[in-house]
């Protein structure tokens, strides 16, 4: 009986939250160009901060939980839907599905704050202080490049690599999850005006071609 009240209670809660981008739900479908390039909000991930001695026991610890911890700029490691991006030399920002989290019958969190113990680092609930967004198509490298600084091009940024940028003058952690498939991870705060800016950075793709 208590764990269907539980459950009741979270499924109440999923129906009135409402993530960072949600008002730009729309804009976001019409704005995109299916077959060129899209643009998708994806909420209410797991994420977690976490700082610790990349060289330490605590480490091997919360490596095991995660799948692993990168050992350096540009690699991304994890398991079973959790990924793990370098941020610094022992900053890390592990991202799971939203199932993951402790609040929703996952442990994810928990088991990372177990891992680390009582040695010196930090594990921080960040799920809340990021969203997503899903950029993809032919035409999605040519959208970035309009605002970050790095080189794209497919020989230097590969899938399966997450580097911390700018983009639009905005901070995110971005990750390139295909070939023609990015994720980007601001702060919610931001989340408005990146959305907005990647829209206008798409929109010279919804016109026809001249010939």
């Amino acid at each position: 009986m208590a764990n269907t009240a539980a459950l009741k209670g979270i499924n109440g809660l999923r129906e009135i939250r409402r993530s960072p981008a949600s008002h730009l739900a729309q804009a976001m479908e019409t704005g995109s160009v299916p077959g060129t390039v899209v643009l998708k909000e994806g909420p209410f991930q797991t994420m977690a901060g976490v700082r610790v001695d990349p060289n330490s026991e605590e480490s091997a610890r919360i490596a095991s939980v995660a799948g692993g911890l990168p050992a350096r700029c540009g690699e991304v490691s994890g398991k079973e839907g959790v990924s793990v991006l370098w941020l610094g030399p022992s900053e890390f920002l592990v991202v799971a599905p939203e199932e993951a989290h402790d609040s929703l019958g996952g442990d994810l969190i928990g088991s990372l704050t177990a891992a680390l113990g009582d040695a010196p680092g930090q594990v921080v609930d960040l799920s809340a202080n990021r969203t997503t967004f899903e950029l993809s198509g032919p035409r999605a490298r040519a959208v970035l490049e309009k605002g970050c600084a790095l080189d794209l091009h497919p020989r230097s940024f590969t899938p399966g690599t997450a580097v911390s940028t700018e983009v639009g003058n905005i901070p995110v952690a971005l990750l390139k999850t295909g070939e023609e498939s990015f994720r980007l991870f601001p702060r919610a705060s931001f989340a408005d005006y990146l959305g907005r800016w990647l829209l206008d950075a798409m929109r010279e793709f919804a016109s026809p071609e001249v010939p």
